[in-house]
Order: structure tokens, then sequence, then C-alpha cells
């Protein structure tokens, strides 16, 4: 049959037309099914309209922009499979999954450039505020981490997306502020390699090498009569220590100035995981595996950072909804790459700071 009899209702009986308008009549029902507010959505669908208005044809009517957006929301914030969107939205599997990826790279391609630019000189000062204020960490352009997407295991793969955590999976690297933004993102790595090695063979990791991302140049820390210290990054034990990124001291034999060190270093590391609790209980489809080949589940992710950014610009969300996210602990791993003594001076310089009049703070007497 041309069309199936199921689907060809899908103008009087599909979800769209029978759930759309009811769900703008109540808002906190709106939020709920599309993890974003009507205002919100309103907004999003006028920027991405050209590119999900499609012309219609002799043969059938195209899928209206709301709708394109509609599905594709839903089907980030429960990661249903497209077979179960294709019963409730009365549309063909494949169309629902042309529909889905299509809506993401426009969704990617339209709000790149405005929710995920390079920061300026200034923005990235700004970061350095932020950590300064809410985490005690001076001099501070970033929390790193990496966080692994399940995905179905890909034919012919062998274990290259196989991890350490014993599942197959994808990685999404991001550097993250203290509103809990993803500042730069690297996505689409094997889920077999280590943080350390993505960030080395990532843009990111090559242009803050290469000093290609408008870092400040050093300054003095606030109230220390010290040396300039480096703006750096902040990661956890899978990176290796450099004099722009910073990971804690080895938990062994700690004295007092390496466990303060440490402390204050997850202070300010814990927005990235709270950032990825946040992205994640947004768009539920990342708490399971993601069926889809790696090139798309790629595209979605892109999508989801993204959206993630727009809604913590455009909906304020109070601090307190990111404190249910309790980071996991240091995962124990061993030094991935060398530490070269430009590190090791700048993370004694901290350390040193820390335990300085200046540099320390009530919390941790």
């Amino acid at each position: 049959m041309w069309v199936h009899p199921i689907i060809s209702q899908r103008a009087s009986k599909g979800l769209f037309v029978g759930l759309y308008s009811e769900l703008r009549a109540h808002p906190p029902k709106f939020f709920n099914f599309c993890r974003m507010s009507v205002p919100t959505f309103d907004q999003l669908l006028a920027e991405l309209r050209p590119s999900l208005t499609f012309q219609d044809t002799n043969m059938r009517r195209s899928v209206s922009p709301e709708e394109r957006l509609l599905i594709t929301l839903r089907y980030h914030a429960t990661g249903t499979s497209f077979s179960a969107l294709h019963f409730y939205f009365r549309m063909g599997t494949s169309t629902i999954a042309g529909v889905v990826r299509a809506t993401c790279a426009a969704i990617w391609l339209t709000l790149k450039a405005s929710v995920l630019p390079p920061p300026t000189r200034q923005q990235w000062l700004d970061i350095a505020q932020g950590f300064l204020e809410r985490a005690q960490f001076p001099n501070c352009i970033g929390a790193l981490d990496g966080k692994h997407i399940r995905v179905k295991k890909p034919p012919n793969s062998g274990s290259k997306y196989y991890n350490y955590k014993q599942f197959f999976s994808v990685v999404l690297l991001a550097l993250a502020d203290t509103n809990y933004r993803f500042i730069i993102v690297d996505i689409g790595s094997f889920g077999s390699t280590a943080d350390a090695r993505i960030f080395r063979a990532s843009r990111m990791g090559r242009w803050l090498q290469s000093n290609q991302l408008d870092v400040p140049q050093p300054a003095i820390l606030p109230g220390s009569t010290g040396p300039p210290a480096p703006y750096v990054v902040v990661g956890d034990e899978g990176f290796a220590l450099s004099n722009n990124l910073m990971r804690p001291f080895p938990r062994h034999g700690l004295d007092a100035k390496r466990h303060m060190f440490n402390y204050r270093l997850s202070r300010a590391r814990r927005f990235v995981e709270c950032a990825f609790g946040i992205f994640s209980h947004k768009w539920r489809a990342f708490l399971s595996p993601i069926q889809l080949a790696p090139q798309n589940v790629n595209v979605v992710i892109k999508a989801c950072v993204v959206l993630h950014n727009y809604i913590r610009t455009y909906e304020s969300t109070p601090d307190e909804d990111a404190q249910v996210y309790t980071p996991p602990s240091v995962r124990d791993t061993l030094l991935l790459g060398g530490t070269g003594s430009a590190g090791l001076r700048v993370r004694e310089l901290f350390a040193d700071y820390f335990m300085s009049p200046s540099g320390s703070f009530p919390l941790q007497q």
C-alpha cells in the first residue's frame, strides 16, 4: 500500500494534532514534554523555521516546522525509539528518523555560532572571575572532563568503542564554566580512547597548547606578591599535567599542602560534572544506549550540547538545580602522558598560594 491506514490518519488523529495546542495551554505539561518552556520553544522555532520549512508536493504534504521540532525534542527528552514515535505521531519510522537527523543538524548549524562561540579574551576573564567567586580557584578558565555516551555496538567495530567502564560509547569531551555551560566541546572519539589522548588530539587541546584561544597573559594571584600564574584549565587524574592544565597530586602520601590543592581543584572541577548531570537528566536519551549509528549519534550529541547552552542562556535556572547532582569520586587512574617541569612548577605555585593567608578561605580551615 502507498500509505498505511494508521499513518493516513496523521492529520486528524496524530499526537501533534491532538496534543500540541493543549500542551501550550498548560505550560508545566509543555515543559515536561519538551524540556523547555513555551517562550523558549517559540524563540527556538523562530530561529530554526527557515531550515525546517519544506515544500509541499502533489504527492504529500511536508511536515511542519512545529511538528519537526516537537518530535525531535521528545526524542531527546525520552530516548524513546523511532518505532514508538512512529505510532505516537502516525508517521513512518524512516520519516521519523529523517526528521530527527535533519532537525538536529539544523539546530547545530543554526545555533552553534551564537551559543557555542570561541571565547574572547574578556569572556575568558569573566569565566575566571566566576571560578574565583564560586570555587575560590583563581586564574581558572574552565573545568575539563569527558562523558561516555552509551551506544549500541556498531557492526564490525571490534573493541574500539568499548571503554574502561565496560560498555560501548563515544566520548563528549567538554570544557565548562561556573554557569554549567559548555565553552568548547569535542565529540565522537572512540570510548576506548583515554581522555588525555582525546584532549591532546582534539582541536581544543591543540589550540590551548599553541595559545590560539586568546587566553589572557599570566597574572598575579589575588593578594599575592609571588610571580604571575598562567590561566589554567582544571581536570581529573585522567589528564596529563602541563603549565595550562592542572590535575590533582597523586593521592598517596599527601601532606597538608597537597591535600588542600586537591580539595580546591575538586571544588572547581565539580562544575563540569554538574554540567554533565544537568545535560543527561534534561535530555534523557543519554541515560540509556542510543540505538543509532555512530555518525548519527554525533549529530544528536551536537544538537543537545547546543540546546543545553541555549536553555542555560535563555531560561534562568536556579543554581540549586545543579546541586542535586553529586559528582562521582575521582577515578583511580594513572597519569597518562608526561608531566613537564613547567606544569609541576605551576601546580606548586597554586598549592603554596592556597596555604597562604591571601589564598585561603574560611571553609578550608
